[in-house]
Parts: structure tokens; C-alpha cells; sequence
């Protein structure tokens, strides 16, 4: 299957009410890693690729071609993601090399600055034909404008979407970024309220700190784009701590990075499975119709 949009991905999983996986890519194992999970499920992925992840490779251009390659011959249907971009130039240089969408974050700039930015940003990505995710301030986890206990305001995320055009935006509900248990309990009265008033679909990061039953939980509520990475990237480097203990002599890298590899592809099936099962709406929530326009 060739190399599909990430809009498709997500419209499709909104429209029923599941989630759009997207998890990171951190180096071409577990790129590999990730399409072989999609492939076994047969199930939709959107592989993204952070400025972390970028300038760990030193430049743009090796990893992304990359991780396109391994999409564009994929049999799943998948997406190549800009995550987390702060820097234009790099949206400016993954969208000539054929990136579809990118996250457009200048969310640590005053909430003026971060509308004209990401406008600016958006509206040159639009006329490229390139799907753009935003947020209005940091998800929990980082340093900057907000202190992980922040949340969402319905009414500032919609005049937020409406000024700068975005496609999707992700949305501050009781996730934190880089979290290594996973106890995040979320707001899912907030989500729906949010679902019922932005036109666009809601992204969750820090998903890695949020549990099974609370993912399925939120995307009920009206969570759809779900954003995984310290967890799948956790799984990887036990599993390279387990074979280097029990093998204290390895030296050939490719015989500790294999199993890494499939502990990766084995989790991301799994997940896998939890986004794309649906969910019940707990029977407090209201989950209205989004709003249009």
C-alpha cells in the first residue's frame, strides 16, 4: 500500500470513534519496528519523526527518506509525521522531501506570538497541501508556559483553531509528557466539552503515562489522535538490558538491537489493538455533535 495521508488516518478514526495511533520513530530500528506492528494488525500507523529525532540523526533528510521508504512499501496503510517542530526551516524542508503533516509547536511563545507563528506556518503548509497539528501551551511535562496540571479552556482552543487555521490540536486533559509509569488519569468530561466545540479532531500527548482502559476512556469521550513514544521507546532499551545481561560478551549490535526490534513491534501490535477497539462513553459524559465552522 502506498504511502497515505495522515488527514485520512485521522478523519477515518474520528468518523468511528477509535484512535489514530501515531507513535515515534527514534532510529530506523524502530521505525522497522513500527510498520512491522501495522503490518501484522493490518491496521492504520502514523510513523512521526520529532526535531529530537532529527537533529539525533544530524540532519532532516537521512531519517525522514527513511522512514518514507519503509511507508511507501509498506502493505499498511501509513503516515510520516513531523512531531514537535519548533524550528520552520525543518517544516519547510519535510514537506519538499514529502512529509505530509507536521505539528507546528511554538506553544512556549505568548499565546499572541503562538497564533501568529503557527498561522503563518499553517497557511504556508496549506497551500502545500500539508496537514497541520497545533497546541495552544505545553502538555504537562515541560518546562515553559504551563505546569502539568494544566488544562484546556474550550472557548480559547476554538478561537485559537479559528485564527490560525489548524487542522488538529493537541489538547492539555491530565497527560503529561515523558512519563515512564503509567498512572495519568485523564478529564474526560473536559474531552468531550472539547470535542463538542472544536471543528477539528484532538490530540493526546503523553500518552505513554496513560493506561489501556483510560486511552479507551478518552477516545470514548472524543480523544482521537493518540501520540505514543517513551513507552515504545522504554520497551526497546529493556529489552537490550535483558540481552546484554544474559550475553555479557556480545559485541555484534545486531544481535541485541533484533530482539529490541521485535519487543517494539510486538507492543506497538498490541497497542495497536487497544486504540482501534471501540470504546463504551462512560454513562456520565454528554458527548455532543462537534461543532461546525
Amino acid at each position: 500500500m502506498a504511502l497515505v495521508s495522515t488527514s485520512s488516518i485521522v478523519d477515518a478514526a474520528r468518523e468511528a470513534r477509535i484512535g489514530a495511533a501515531a507513535f515515534n520513530v527514534i532510529h530506523l530500528e524502530t521505525a522497522e519496528a513500527l510498520v512491522t506492528a501495522a503490518e501484522r494488525t493490518d491496521t492504520p500507523l502514523i510513523l512521526q519523526l520529532s526535531e529530537n529525532c532529527i537533529r539525533y540523526h544530524g540532519s532532516l533528510l537521512p531519517i525522514t527518506r527513511a522512514t518514507l521508504a519503509l511507508a511507501e512499501t509498506s502493505s499498511a496503510p501509513i503516515a510520516v509525521h513531523l512531531d514537535h517542530i519548533t524550528d520552520a526551516t525543518l517544516v519547510h524542508q519535510g514537506v519538499a522531501a514529502g512529509v505530509g503533516s507536521v505539528m507546528v509547536d511554538a506553544s512556549a511563545l505568548p499565546y499572541t506570538d503562538n497564533v501568529a507563528a503557527t498561522a503563518e506556518l499553517t497557511a504556508w503548509c496549506h497551500e502545500r497541501d500539508a496537514y497541520v497539528e497545533a497546541e495552544l501551551g505545553e502538555v504537562g511535562g515541560k518546562d515553559g508556559v504551563h505546569a502539568p496540571g494544566v488544562r484546556t479552556d474550550p472557548d480559547e482552543a476554538l478561537a485559537f483553531v479559528r485564527s490560525t487555521g489548524v487542522d488538529a490540536l493537541a489538547v492539555a486533559v491530565g497527560s503529561s509528557h515523558a512519563m515512564h509509569r503509567r498512572t495519568a488519569v485523564l478529564d474526560k468530561d473536559l474531552i468531550a466539552a472539547l470535542r463538542a466545540t472544536l471543528p477539528v479532531p484532538l490530540v493526546l500527548h503523553g500518552s505513554s503515562g496513560v493506561p489501556d482502559d483510560e486511552l479507551g476512556r478518552a477516545i470514548a469521550a472524543g480523544m482521537t489522535k493518540i501520540n505514543i513514544s517513551t513507552h515504545l521507546v522504554s520497551v526497546f532499551t529493556q529489552s537490550i538490558r535483558e540481552t546484554l545481561t544474559e550475553n555479557p560478551a556480545l559485541v555484534d549490535s545486531r544481535k541485541y538491537v533484533k530482539p529490541a526490534r521485535e519487543a517494539v513491534a510486538e507492543e506497538a501490535a498490541r497497542l495497536l489493538g487497544v486504540l482501534t477497539t471501540p470504546a463504551t462513553v462512560p454513562d456520565q459524559l454528554t458527548v455532543q455533535a462537534p461543532a461546525r465552522g
